[in-house]
């Protein structure tokens, strides 16, 4: 249930942009609306927080803030074991946030921050689940030593924001393969539609969907609910598919089972917010804050480990 609460600025911070600034230097997972199975060995908390603590919490926290609605997408268990992950999406006049706290087995203290994975390779089992659940349209060399995948949000203007970043950083960069996987957020209204169209576009002509992709955040402001099909359609002629091919697909149970499954990938290695990336497996939700040449940096390292790996000198 979306409620109205007073929250602010701190709240953002709190929840928010420490977090992100977090990951710049820790990319890793963070947050997300639902999470893989734990693990085996896992201490699972034996009560979660309920729903009307977590809503009694942040409301003796941050009230006092009249703009910023809020949503407790789930509870459960983290995988870190003895805590419970509680996930909040915030929606303000900027957009949308997701947001985690850990709460303690005991219900009377809870952290925020980032729960990374750790290990001499602490990467690759989300490396791993990429590899084997991408399914999207892809752009660069199909050998290439570092596979980007992206999970975007047409309606999102942050992914908006992280188109030229990412062009940049594939025009400069040989050693890396691009692939965009559908993430629509459950708070943007016509999200789910653009990921269906997106699907149908993409898996006709990845050169089609690239276009296609920077049509709809060109002409984002001017999409609603109401007329979504009616541009989007246009859209996908305009970028060189066939618009009403793609709107008969887009509407057809085959591809929301294709999307869902977009969605079910993302959330096994930890997306809660859009846009989020992976470079050979390491996260990064920042993306749109990094210098460039951090971001190249980041591949170029990936690619020298991937080779070292390759010639088993790791």
């Amino acid at each position: 249930m979306l409620r109205q609460i007073r929250l602010g600025l701190s709240f953002l911070l709190f929840f928010g942009f420490a977090l992100a600034a977090g990951a710049q230097q820790k990319p890793a997972p963070k947050h997300r609306t639902a999470a893989a199975a734990p693990s085996k060995a896992a201490v699972v908390p034996d009560v979660l927080p309920s729903e009307d603590t977590v809503n009694a919490f942040l409301q003796q926290m941050f009230a006092y803030e009249p703009e910023i609605t809020w949503k407790v997408a789930s509870i459960k268990p983290s995988e870190a074991g003895g805590l419970a992950e509680v996930n909040v999406l915030l929606s303000s006049p900027h957009g949308e946030q997701g947001s985690v706290l850990y709460v303690t087995a005991d219900g009377h203290h809870a952290v925020i921050g980032n729960i990374i994975p750790f290990g001499p390779r602490p990467f690759d089992a989300a490396a791993e689940s990429l590899k084997k659940g991408v399914n999207g349209p892809s752009r660069g060399p199909a050998d290439a030593p570092v596979t980007i995948v992206e999970f975007g949000d047409l309606q999102c203007p942050h992914c908006k924001e992280a188109v030229p970043v990412l062009d940049r950083l594939m025009d400069s960069e040989s050693n890396a393969r691009l692939i965009f996987q559908n993430f629509p957020l459950t708070g943007h209204d016509w999200a789910a539609k653009g990921a269906d169209y997106a699907d149908c576009v993409g898996r006709a002509s990845a050169d089609a969907f690239w276009k296609f992709l920077h049509e709809v955040y060109d002409a984002q402001a001017d999409i609603t609910a109401a007329n979504a099909d009616e541009k989007l359609t246009a859209l996908a002629t305009q970028a060189g598919a066939d618009g009403a091919a793609a709107a008969t697909c887009a509407a057809e149970p085959a591809t929301t089972t294709r999307v869902e499954r977009s969605i079910a990938l993302g959330k096994e290695v930890g997306v809660n917010s859009t846009p989020t990336i992976f470079i050979n497996g390491r996260k990064i939700e920042s993306v749109t804050t990094l210098p460039d040449d951090v971001l190249k940096k980041l591949v170029e390292f990936a690619a020298k480990d991937a080779e070292d790996r390759q010639a088993g000198l790791k």
